[in-house]
């Protein structure tokens, strides 16, 4: 007989997948006008930010001060800006926590990683995918099936495209990081293999460990447990707590931990998992400064944003969130996935908390 899973405390649970939610889209558009972490470094982030007078920062980007700013920011940066916003714009980073969703209510907490790669082939547009995901993808549809669909071909198969598909796993199961990090496992092997699996796992586990934890701390500790420690994104992981427990500066954290984790590129999961945490530590559990840090931190900054915000969401629940991050978002996303395009963010919490709650 299995024992209970712990029960979320605080918010109710609706409060806080509904949070999840919310604070994925919201941090997701933070990032999105400076994703391109080798222009967009931490330094340029915050000179940018400067510029404009937005430190602290406190709210969704503001337009560039100067056209040359301007010209380096994500096309879609005029419909991600304050004043501009008006619902979510599409990104895989919310495409895929969707996709996860239609995997749960269509396979079951019981699929098979061939069904997500056949979910991908019928509701996922190849040229909305990147990375991992498009050279899997295209294994797919020459035949080849997992693991095999990971590895051939796949030079990106410890980047972060895994870690970004895994928040559904942690808001379906609330409280219980070990049951979520094996549905992680078991949708990022189709295309990721090594610390790209480890993180998508870690960021399962912690976002399912939030609804219980009693701070961001003791959710990374939960995480730490579902990834080997030997791993080197469990070891960055915890050299970035280790860091943050001497009382050292934020920024010298982040300059530490890009010096230690040089030469892996500004997609790989582990330097990203690096600014993640640090961002999720020094925030401390208040939505708007964990989000604002993490974005800040550079690299891949919609996806960090975007992780970021669910675990800080899940923390505090929707009710929580202050105003100026959820009220542009009309609660509505846009997504590539098909049948979804202009869904309502409060259905997509509804329908997920209804799998929570069914979940055995």
């Amino acid at each position: 007989m299995t024992s209970p899973r712990p029960q979320p405390a605080g918010p109710a649970l609706a409060d806080r997948v509904h949070g999840g939610w919310l604070g994925r889209i919201a941090g997701n558009m933070l990032g999105k006008p400076v994703e391109q972490g080798e222009v967009w470094t931490h330094e340029r982030i915050d000179r940018y930010l400067r510029k404009a007078e937005a430190l602290p920062l406190t709210d969704y980007l503001p337009e560039p001060a100067d056209a040359a700013d301007g010209a380096v920011l994500r096309p879609e940066w005029r419909e991600c800006v304050r004043g501009r916003i008006h619902g979510s714009v599409r990104d895989d980073d919310v495409d895929y926590a969707i996709l996860g969703l239609h995997l749960l209510e269509t396979h079951g907490f019981g699929f098979s990683t061939e069904q997500v790669g056949e979910l991908w082939l019928l509701r996922l547009p190849y040229l909305q995918t990147f990375t991992a995901e498009r050279a899997a993808y295209r294994n797919l549809a020459n035949g080849l099936k997992p693991p095999l669909t990971a590895t051939y071909d796949n030079p990106y198969q410890e980047w972060i495209g895994a870690l970004i598909r895994a928040d559904v796993y942690g808001w379906t199961r609330p409280g219980d990081p070990a049951a979520a990090a094996a549905l992680a496992r078991r949708d990022a092997v189709l295309s990721h293999t090594g610390n790209g699996v480890y993180g998508a796992m870690w960021a399962a586990a912690l976002i399912a460990a939030a609804f219980t934890a009693a701070t961001v701390r003791d959710a990374l500790d939960a995480a730490l447990g579902v990834i080997p420690a030997s791993s080197r994104l469990a070891r960055t992981v915890r050299r970035v707590m280790t860091l943050h427990e001497t009382r050292l500066p934020w920024e010298e954290t982040l300059a530490t931990l890009a010096a230690e984790t040089a030469g892996l590129g500004w997609i790989h999961a582990v330097p990203n998992a690096a600014v993640l945490t640090a961002g999720l530590l020094y925030g401390d559990g208040d939505f708007t400064r964990t989000i604002a840090l993490t974005v800040r931190g550079g690299l891949d900054t919609d996806s960090n944003g975007a992780t970021a915000g669910s675990v800080a969401g899940v923390l505090t629940g929707a009710a929580a969130i202050p105003a100026q991050w959820t009220d542009p978002l009309q609660d509505t996303a846009r997504s590539a996935v098909f049948g979804f395009d202009g869904v309502r963010i409060s259905a997509l919490a509804e329908r997920t908390l209804r799998l929570a709650t069914a979940a055995p």
